[in-house]
């Protein structure tokens, strides 16, 4: 293929038309796994330089999942560099006019909530949270994480069956 050829990552309109269609969703895929805007900014933004660098040996076809690869590569490379962990809650100072126990109670559910996603493993974690905070249909999901619809069923299923086993009320 040709630089020039519209079909071609290496034409400027494909590639801005690929990142376009696919960097929120890479960018909320990382996240849910980093639990770091700032880092899947930068897993985003890292893949597609290497898929730019890349141009001429990736076809547009193959172009979303070398991206989701790339940027899970970096995620895994960070995860061991760092160790990094999902942190969800926010840790500024809120006004408000609940009561101290209901604050109480939330603040107990928000950790345990924390803690049971933490808890599960990763592929469960962010299948769960692309579905149940994106919408993501199992099929967008299978075909991000490279797997079938079935993997996906499975782990949604356990997620939801360890999340109902550790905190009541889901």
């Amino acid at each position: 293929m040709k630089a020039e050829d519209p079909q071609n990552v290496c034409n400027e309109s494909t590639y801005s038309a690929l990142f376009n269609a696919s960097s929120k969703t890479i960018f909320n895929y990382i996240y849910y796994k980093f639990g770091n805007e700032e880092k899947a900014h930068d897993a985003v933004q890292e893949a597609f330089v290497k898929l730019w660098e890349n141009c001429a040996k990736v076809a547009p076809e193959k172009a979303k999942s070398f991206l989701y690869t790339v940027a899970n590569n970096l995620y895994l490379n960070v995860l061991k560099a760092e160790k990094v962990r999902l942190k969800y809650a926010d840790k500024s100072l809120k006004t408000t006019h609940e009561s101290p126990e209901f604050l109480m109670e939330e603040n107990e559910f928000k950790a345990k909530l924390e803690r049971a996603l933490n808890d599960l493993p990763d592929n469960q974690r962010s299948t769960f949270l692309l579905n149940r905070i994106d919408g993501k249909k199992y099929a967008e999901i299978a075909e991000m994480e490279g797997v079938s619809v079935k993997a996906i069923e499975k782990r949604m299923h356990l997620a939801l069956k360890t999340l109902r086993e550790k905190i009541e009320g889901i």
